[in-house]
């Protein structure tokens, strides 16, 4: 009578683990690709044939790790954005913990500085693609009502916080006037990002690449200046 061994096959386990690393770096290779060709062809404009030979994958594979072309837009749009909620409020939790009353200033400093510190845009540094590529996303959800869903999702918990904050700064001022310059100062930040070299471009006289302290600092004084230019409105 044969003994049946209860004990693992060991041999086969280093060949099982070996798969599952290759299965991750398949998927995120998928998810790096799609993201870079979403922000620059749009959602109808990418197809799922270019993704994946972007990612060096099988077609099959797109399906098969991400789901649909709209499963796949989806989950390069939501992975990114819970660390970035997490860095915004914990930025928005430091400002609010330092002596001294919290101005509109330290809020909105709270929510602009954290992508543009992950974008890596530093000096005279490119920044980094795939963070840059977000922002372009960001663009397109935001712009697009067919997305609404995943903005809601995404984004709007995150935002709703900060709209909150500067509510409770300026408790007589119209909510959706907030809302509004709110809106307006996002759109600045995703400008700054994808287009600082229109800032060469329509200034020759300017260093080829402004320092991005600056430029920071800048925006934030700028969207500062909307918002009470609008809530005095």
């Amino acid at each position: 009578m044969t003994k049946i061994s209860s004990a693992p096959d060991l041999a086969a386990r280093p060949r099982l683990r070996a798969a599952s690393k290759r299965s991750l770096a398949t998927s995120l290779s998928i998810l790096d690709a799609a993201e870079i060709l979403f922000a620059e062809r749009g959602y109808d404009g990418a197809s799922v044939r270019d993704i994946a030979a972007a990612a060096g994958a099988q077609i099959a594979s797109v399906s098969f790790h991400h789901g649909s072309k709209e499963a796949l837009f989806a989950r390069v749009v939501e992975r990114r954005a819970k660390e970035l909620s997490r860095l915004r409020l914990e930025a928005l939790a430091a400002a609010k913990a330092r002596p001294g009353p919290l101005t509109l200033e330290a809020v909105l400093e709270a929510f602009l500085r954290p992508y543009l510190e992950k974008a890596g845009l530093h000096g005279s540094g490119a920044g980094d693609p795939q963070w840059l590529a977000y922002a372009r996303l960001m663009a397109i959800v935001s712009a697009d009502a067919r997305w609404h869903a995943i903005s809601e999702r995404c984004f709007d918990p995150t935002a709703g916080l900060f709209i909150a904050e500067i509510a409770r700064l300026f408790p007589k001022a119209d909510t959706a006037r907030i809302a509004v310059a709110f809106v307006f100062s996002v759109a600045a930040m995703l400008s700054l990002s994808t287009s600082r070299w229109r800032i060469h471009a329509l200034s020759p006289t300017a260093p080829a690449a402004a320092g991005m302290d600056d430029l920071a600092n800048g925006l934030v004084r700028f969207c500062e200046a909307g918002f009470r230019a609008a809530l005095d409105g």
